[in-house]
C-alpha cells in the first residue's frame, strides 16, 4: 500500500487501527482488525469498500454482530460497519436503514398500530443482517414483510432496489448469499392492526425466549440452521431412532437445538464455550473463550449429530477471518 492510500483510508470518519472485534460481537470474541470504520451513510460505506479496493486490502461489512464469529487472529483487512439507523413509518409501510436493529423495528411498528412483524422482537442484530439471512422464528420470517431492498451491487458498482421475489428468499437463504450485494435497508409493508394487542404479543413473546433461551450470556444468535425435510416420508428413519414431535413432522423441519439435545450435546463444553444447557442451538461465552474453541464445538455438534442422526448441521453464523 502506498503512503498516499494509507492516508486515504486513514482520512476515513472513525478509522481506527487495530481495532479488537470482540468488542463488536455477541460472541465478546474475536481478534483485531487491522482497519475499522463505523459507515454513517450509505455514500460512506461505498467509499470506504472502493479506498480498501484501491489499497489492495481485503474488506468486510458487518451489521450489529450478532451472528459473527471473527477467528483469534482477527481480521487482516478493513471492517467496516453499517452505521446508518433511520427509520420512517409510512401508512402500513415502514422504510429503514440496515442498520436499524431488527427487535426495535418490531416494537415500533406494534406502537404505530401495524401488526405482522411481532415476531422480529425475538431476533438479535440489525435488518441488513435479518434479510441476509431471511431470518425468521415465531412463525414469521423477513420474506413474508419485505417489498424492496435497497442495495450496493458489486458486479457492476451500482445501487439498485430489488423486489421480494428478485431477493431470492429461502429457508435462512437470499439472494444476497449467492450474489454479492451490499444490503442498505428495505421498505416493509404490513397490516393494520392494535397496538395494545401487538405489544402484548410481543411481551409474551420475549418472555417464552426468556425461559427457553439462554438471554443475557454472551453469544450468537442460532448457531445452526433448522433442518427442512422435502416430504414427511424422509423424517421416518428419524422416527426409528427417537420420537419426533408432531409439530416438527406437520412443519417438516426439525429443529437444530432438538437434535442437539437428543444427541446428548447440552452443557458439552470445550475451554470456555459450552452448548447452552438450556437450549441446544446456542453456545455461550463464559468468559475467556475463543473463536477456535466455538469452532471445535460446533465441529464436536456437527459430527455427534451426523453420527446419531445421519444428518449434517449447516451454521447460520457467519465466520469471518479464517
Amino acid at each position: 500500500m502506498t503512503n498516499d492510500l494509507y492516508l486515504e483510508l486513514k482520512s476515513l470518519p472513525g478509522f481506527v487501527e487495530n481495532e479488537p472485534m470482540a468488542k463488536h460481537t455477541n460472541f465478546r470474541i474475536g481478534g483485531v482488525a487491522r482497519y475499522y470504520v463505523v459507515a454513517s451513510t450509505k455514500e460512506a460505506c461505498i467509499h470506504a469498500i472502493e479506498v480498501a479496493e484501491r489499497a489492495g486490502i481485503a474488506w468486510y461489512v458487518y451489521g450489529g454482530g450478532s451472528n459473527l464469529l471473527v477467528a483469534d487472529k482477527g481480521f487482516d483487512g478493513l471492517m467496516i460497519q453499517v452505521g446508518f439507523r433511520s427509520m420512517e413509518v409510512n401508512g402500513e409501510e415502514i422504510v429503514c436503514d440496515a442498520g436499524v436493529i431488527t427487535a426495535l423495528v418490531a416494537r415500533k411498528a406494534a406502537e404505530a398500530g401495524l401488526a405482522g412483524f411481532e415476531w422480529a422482537a425475538g431476533v438479535p442484530g440489525t435488518i441488513g443482517g435479518a434479510i441476509y439471512g431471511n431470518a425468521g422464528c415465531y412463525g414469521g420470517e423477513m420474506k413474508d414483510a419485505i417489498v424492496s431492498v435497497d442495495a450496493y451491487r458489486l458486479s457492476d458498482r451500482q445501487c439498485v432496489t430489488l423486489t421480494n421475489a428478485e431477493c431470492g428468499f429461502g429457508y435462512r437463504e437470499s439472494h444476497f448469499k449467492k450474489d454479492r450485494h451490499i444490503i442498505f435497508g428495505c421498505t416493509l409493508r404490513l397490516v393494520p392492526g392494535d397496538a395494545k394487542a401487538s405489544l402484548q404479543r410481543i411481551d409474551e413473546i420475549n418472555a417464552k425466549r426468556k425461559e427457553k433461551q439462554p438471554l443475557g450470556e454472551s453469544g450468537a444468535g442460532c448457531m445452526f440452521k433448522n433442518v427442512e425435510f422435502a416430504d414427511v416420508s424422509e423424517i421416518a428413519q428419524l422416527q426409528s431412532e427417537v420420537d419426533v414431535p408432531a409439530s416438527m413432522i406437520a412443519s417438516k423441519t426439525i429443529g437444530a437445538g432438538w437434535l442437539i439435545d437428543h444427541a446428548g450435546l447440552l452443557g458439552r463444553r470445550i475451554g470456555n464455550i459450552e452448548v447452552s444447557p438450556k437450549h441446544g442451538n446456542f453456545l455461550i461465552n463464559h468468559g475467556g473463550g475463543t473463536a477456535d474453541e466455538v469452532a471445535q464445538l460446533v465441529s464436536i455438534c456437527q459430527m455427534e449429530v451426523r453420527n446419531r442422526f445421519g444428518i449434517r448441521l449447516q451454521t447460520e453464523v457467519q465466520f469471518v477471518g479464517w
